[in-house]
Parts: structure tokens; sequence; C-alpha cells
């Protein structure tokens, strides 16, 4: 399991596979919480993202990678 300490405001949050999923707004419990700006359109515009943390395969430098890729990450993000 990764080092969660380590997370940071600001950080990218990318998939597997690299890309981008969101930016770290900050760390709540056992969850990232996504920044606004990367909540997506619709219904979803505007309102915080979490991503659980055990979906946290390792922090890189300035990025949160996950276990799973970025297609599939997002269908497992909670809503505020």
């Amino acid at each position: 399991m990764a080092d969660l300490s380590r997370i940071k405001e600001h950080m990218e949050v990318i998939g597997a596979d690299g890309a981008h999923v969101g930016t770290v707004d900050r760390v709540e419990g056992k969850r990232i919480k996504l920044t606004k700006q990367d909540s997506g359109e619709g219904r979803h515009k505007g309102h915080h993202h979490f991503i659980d943390t055990a979906l946290v395969a390792d922090v890189e430098g300035n990025k949160v990678r996950l276990s799973a890729n970025s297609d599939v990450a997002v269908t497992m993000e909670q809503e505020a």
C-alpha cells in the first residue's frame, strides 16, 4: 500500500494508464477529494468528487497513481 501521508494538495491523480483523473484538493479520511475544476460536465459540474484511497497504487513525485485505469477510476468516483 502506498504511503498516503505523501498525498498533498494540487497533486495530479492519474490512472494506471497514465491518463489524468483529477487534481487533489485534500485527503479526507479514506478518500481523496478532487478539486471542483475536475468535476466534469452536466449534473457533475461544480461538485467535488472523491476517490477511495484503496485505489492508490503509488505516490510518485507530484502524481498519485491509481491501480485502475482512468476510465474505470472515474466510474468509481463518489459525489460529495
